[in-house]
């Protein structure tokens, strides 16, 4: 047997670091960040433990990389889905609403992910969050911001503070409290986007499955192409 080309191995290893991100994100919304291992996440994936070690240097950095990838894959959905839109203001209601609806559908998933943005090494710097902030200040930039370098950080400020509200145990804001704040903020129609009515009214736009969001190379019955 041959041994297998440079591009092939390239592609083994974007499919087995996809598999981790996406087990990190499923593990960690069923159990929580403390009673998720990397070992855990190894065997939902699939992966050698070694491996968790060699993409990652530690379970904060994958479980950070993983929502992230979340939240920007669902970004992209919202942003692009029919029909498409190069309206500004309609792309901005996309994104409050993207972000947000992950608060309220993923509640325990982002809780963590906020408990572990507040832990001494902040962001994680990798390709998951570059792509994020990339479509935040895309975003900022179609909304017709003649400072993208003040109106983004303001835009991914005012997300973080509106998803910790509505996460906080015992007390947590409601969806549309937090969106009527923030389309105040931004002069947006309430009918723009994906209203919190309209999504009650079709049952959800969140499912169980989030594979469409990870690259892993899966066909629909599960197994590795």
């Amino acid at each position: 047997m041959s041994p297998r080309s440079a591009s092939v191995n390239e592609e083994l290893r974007r499919r087995s670091r996809e598999r981790l991100l996406q087990a990190a994100v499923e593990l960690v919304g069923e159990r929580g960040y403390e009673a998720t291992t990397l070992s855990d996440i190894a065997d939902r994936a699939g992966s050698a433990r070694g491996l968790v070690s060699y993409y990652f240097p530690g379970k904060r950095q994958l479980v950070q990389s993983a929502v992230h990838r979340l939240m920007h894959r669902t970004l992209e959905e919202a942003l692009e889905r029919e029909p498409r839109t190069e309206d500004g203001r309609e792309r901005m209601a996309r994104a409050i609403d993207a972000i947000l609806g992950l608060a309220r559908d993923r509640t325990v998933l982002m809780r963590q992910h906020m408990a572990g943005l507040l832990q001494a090494e902040g962001f994680v710097q990798c390709p998951e969050q570059k792509r994020l902030a990339e479509l935040l200040r895309d975003t900022c930039a179609r909304h017709g911001s003649k400072d993208i370098d003040a109106d983004y950080p303001m835009l991914r400020s005012l997300l973080m503070g509106a998803v910790f509200a509505m996460v906080l145990p015992n007390v947590p804001m409601s969806l549309t409290a937090m969106r009527a704040e923030l389309f105040r903020r931004y002069r947006l129609d309430w009918e723009l986007g994906l209203p919190p009515e309209t999504v009650e009214a079709s049952g959800g736009v969140c499912g169980s499955d989030l594979s469409r969001f990870f690259a892993t190379g899966r066909e629909s019955g599960g197994q590795p192409k």
